[in-house]
């Protein structure tokens, strides 16, 4: 994890992915790159931050070097920045991928080793250094871009005086208006009245603006990051959008990292950036499984097996190296570290899982015996992995925590039943590990689906395990359990289907069929001797694609909970596998303040549109709540179509652990491939000495490039667990506010105003609103500082919706001389039956807009307002309070009723 020691940010962690071939000059470059930056940074911070100390973990296929240390806790999944190869061939656009909203840290970095080597890409993003920074503003303190590839140009009112402007900030960079094909100077467009399509506009190469390193941290005189004095409010790009019109720098002085630090009394950062090279190793793991007393109780120590059985056998990696260790008052090596060479070696290391339980328990033995384990065949713990299981308390935790910090080793932990340790989230907290939690629910598959998250964070996404199901229910006698498991074309090998039961030991009947119509009954599945609830079916060589349906029927006498388990890996290295991660947005949640919930779905780093996300979230007593998912730009969804799927999760049952789990279910005729928002600008060209040199175009790929071709496809993921503090006991009454609406959208229809946006849910997820409050001003900030205060609409005759419909609202403005250089801008907060408010959604504006006469094409317009303006163009910009989740901005043009265009935000 990144620190900030007195303006010097410690352990930046840059990883290169172990799909690249060796190349030192990757590792050079990323050396030369951050110097540069740390300096750069350290001057647009205004002496405040450098970069002090880097950390590049390094393949373990490259060759190993005297100077390579072994990595700790460090890993390419947790890593800051990542070096990977795109999946398009189009793709060398530096990006951060940010969940979150304004303020709020991003995920990573991607640069391409492509970014990193080819020097001709610095005529189109300016200095890998430079870029460095710009992409640090995303990740650290969660600013966004002050350009807008989707809106390019907006109208500007100035002195009543109105006019196109390209999306910039600041505005006094100075450039032409070029047609890239042409290199003429752009024409407005008739429909839009903003510039027609192709138009660029290209900066003059020699500036006097400094700022801002948001917008184009290519020229050289760009120094700075905007702030409050040259900060562009008027243009309709992310920044403005995501943090309320406020300016980069303004956000990043309200930042924790700001709060905590001094300016430095010199003119170069104090200590020049320092590099450690760690290389990655085998993936080493001890199992440390609890067998006190409690583990007899609600069928856990069966329950353990099983899981431990499908990690064992179907999940940890080729490879790598595991061992076992029980403990109960004291602890015992089951085995010894072996390395997983052979199928035969998986099913010797079952043999040693336990089968039964009791005496107290002492978790801190545990822990040390399975260093132990480790130290018998490495000379440190660097890197390693326990994966710590237990249902007990444990009085005398507090004794390991130091010498657990201290390890160099990696704890995941799994609670599993109510009375698991309340510190265990500190073991993995501090090491950097996973967080599970089981209930004894045995219908939820939690402590299978836990153990079936532990894959490797090694980046290789190709040898991983990928769950493509994970469900049980209890099913009467007699009764069937049916259902389909989609095989894409993506996945395939070393597929498992596993049926469980918690009856007796006689298997229910079973019956599954491939695509082709083959059918593989219960005698063709595995049962172990030891493990005698539990039948295991490997599908020979590469499953077939498509779908593939199971029924099993309970034949015992009484009813049963069954389930059915499936695990793949990706089909070929030709081709990425689809993949999800769930998690949520804190770790600890003190209520009354509501979680959001993430599954991204991804193909390689291109995000999965139209997918169905559905999610269970389980708290400690056992009791679920079934969430779906949304990609649409609405309530917790902010970011519209970037494969990030959200929710708010208010259901809460009380206090202590709960567990997530996501569901996804591609179908072929809707699943498409999108782009990461967030990148570093591509630089149409420049003029120099009034000349214009354009560089080449863009490269775009193709819609059928970006097609996915998928066909349907099923994921199962767990986002592990999350802790709820301070939920009153005896339940809550409504404390939560209808959603924000996000997608306000207004347009002038004749001497009208038609506003739009989606009707919110009330409880921030479900219900609808009981009315609505809008406002308008002519003042932007009027309308965003205090609201309150602006000119009421009358709203008398409007009626909510039921969440998720789409609402419209026609008025005439009062006290409003509709003209060209007309400007109003309105936003709304939606009420609930108990009075909750809220917040304030995205303010748009309705500007009126007549170019020049003799830059418009020779043809002749039909609209006519009033009789007194020949021709509108409705500009919708939006502004969005300071939120604590993400968006993006999707624009299109469409036409509207009257025959005109309206731009949509």
């Amino acid at each position: 994890m990144v620190q900030l020691k007195n303006g010097g940010y410690e352990d930046i962690v840059i990883a290169i992915n172990p799909g690249l071939p060796e190349d030192h000059n990757i590792i050079r470059n990323i050396q030369d790159m951050v110097k540069e930056a740390s300096t750069y940074l350290f001057n647009a911070t205004k002496q405040r931050f450098f970069f002090k100390s880097v950390k590049i973990i390094i393949p373990l296929h490259w060759l190993s070097k005297p100077e390579y240390l072994s990595v700790k806790t460090e890993s390419y999944d947790k890593a800051d920045v990542i070096v990977a190869n795109p999946y398009l061939k189009y793709g060398d656009d530096p990006y951060t991928l940010q969940y979150g909203g304004c303020g709020e840290k991003g995920q990573y970095i991607h640069f391409t080793p492509n970014f990193l080597l080819n020097d001709s890409l610095y005529n189109i993003y300016g200095s890998r250094a430079k870029v460095f920074v710009h992409e640090w503003a995303h990740l650290r303190w969660g600013v966004f871009d002050e350009y807008n590839n989707n809106a390019p140009f907006y109208v500007s009112i100035n002195s009543g005086n109105a006019s196109v402007e390209a999306t910039r900030c600041s505005a006094s960079v100075t450039g032409k208006y070029i047609v890239q094909s042409t290199t003429r100077e752009c024409k407005y467009d008739e429909q839009t009245k903003l510039y027609e399509a192709g138009c660029k506009f290209v900066p003059d190469k020699t500036q006097n603006a400094p700022a801002s390193i948001m917008y184009m941290q290519s020229l050289p005189s760009v120094v700075e990051f905007c702030d409050q004095s040259t900060h562009n409010e008027k243009a309709t790009n992310m920044q403005n959008k995501m943090c309320n019109y406020r300016s980069t720098w303004e956000i990043i002085m309200n930042s924790p990292d700001f709060s905590n630090t001094s300016p430095i009394n010199s003119s170069s950062p104090p200590f020049e950036t320092s590099f450690s090279l760690l290389q990655s190793k085998d993936r080493v793991v001890c199992l440390v499984l609890d067998v006190s007393g409690s583990m007899a109780g609600n069928n856990r120590i069966k329950r353990l097996y099983q899981a431990a059985e499908i990690f064992l056998l179907q999940i940890i990696e080729t490879g790598s190296w595991v061992g076992i260790v029980t403990f109960h008052s004291i602890a015992l090596i089951k085995i010894n570290l072996q390395q997983i060479v052979t199928e035969n070696v998986r099913k010797d290391l079952i043999t040693y899982l336990p089968t039964s339980a009791g005496g107290g328990t002492n978790i801190c033995e545990g822990v040390r015996k399975g260093f132990e384990v480790i130290k018998q065949k490495y000379s440190n713990l660097y890197g390693s992995e326990i994966v710590l299981l237990t249902d007990g308390e444990d009085s005398g935790m507090s004794s390991c925590l130091t010498e657990v910090k201290n390890s160099g080793s990696i704890i995941h932990i799994i609670a599993l039943g109510p009375s698991a340790a309340p510190e265990l989230e500190q073991f993995s907290n501090m090491t950097g590990g996973l967080k599970f939690y089981a209930t004894d629910t045995v219908d939820s598959n939690g402590l299978i689906d836990a153990f079936s998250g532990i894959s490797s964070g090694s980046g290789n996404i190709y040898e991983q395990s990928i769950q493509l199901e994970s469900t049980a229910r209890s099913v009467a006698v007699k009764q069937w359990m049916n259902g389909t498991v989609t095989v894409d074309s993506t996945v395939g090998n070393d597929t498992f289907f596993v049926v469980t039961w918690d009856g007796i030991t006689t298997p229910p009947d079973i019956l599954l069929r491939d695509p082709k119509g083959k059918e593989y009954r219960t005698s063709n599945f595995t049962i172990s001797n030891i493990n005698l609830r539990t039948a295991r079916l490997n599908i020979a060589g590469t499953a077939e694609v498509g779908d593939w349906l199971y029924t099993i029927q309970n034949n015992q006498t009484e009813s049963q909970v069954i389930s059915m388990i499936v695990t793949t890996r990706a089909a070929s290295m030709d081709m990425p596998p689809v993949t999800v991660k769930a998690h949520m947005n804190k770790d600890t949640n003190d209520f009354p303040n509501p979680m959001v919930i993430y599954a991204e779905v991804s193909q390689g780093f291109l995000p999965v549109l139209g997918a169905i996300v559905m999610a269970t979230v389980e708290s400690q007593n056992g009791s679920a709540v079934e969430l779906k998912f949304l990609d649409d730009g609405s309530g917790a969804d902010i970011m519209k179509n970037d494969g990030i799927y959200s929710k708010y999760f208010t259901s809460f049952k009380g206090n202590g652990r709960y567990n997530l789990k996501v569901h996804i279910q591609g179908r072929s005729q809707t699943v498409r491939l999108g782009y990461r928002p967030s990148r570093a600008l591509y630089v149409p060209g420049y003029i120099e000495n009034g000349k214009i040199k354009m560089n080449a175009p863009r490269p775009e790929p193709s819609d059928e490039q970006i097609q996915a071709k998928l066909g349907s496809f099923n994921r199962v993921a767990t986002g592990g667990s999350f802790v709820v503090k301070n939920v009153p006991f005896g339940g809550f009454t409504d404390v939560f506010p209808p959603c924000k609406i996000t997608d306000l959208e207004a347009q002038f229809e004749e001497d009208k105003i038609h506003l739009s946006w989606t009707a919110p849910r009330n409880d921030l997820n479900e219900g609808q609103a009981d009315r609505y409050i809008i406002k308008m001003s002519e003042s932007l900030l009027d309308l965003r500082n205090t609201f309150e205060d602006a000119t009421s609409v009358n709203t008398s005759s409007l009626v909510p919706k039921p969440a998720g419909t789409k609402e419209s609202f026609q008025f005439k403005p009062e006290n409003v001389t509709v003209e060209n250089g007309t400007i109003i801008y309105f936003a709304i907060r939606a009420i609930d039956n108990a009075s909750l408010t809220s917040e304030v959604s995205n303010i748009v504006h309705a500007a009126l807009f007549v170019p020049p006469k003799e830059s418009l094409p020779d043809t002749h317009s039909t609209d006519v307002i009033n009789d007194r303006v020949n021709v509108s163009i409705i500009v919708i910009g939006a502004v969005i309070p300071v939120i604590a989740i993400g968006i993006t901005i999707c624009i299109l043009y469409k036409k509207n009723r009257k025959g005109g265009f309206e731009l949509r935000m």
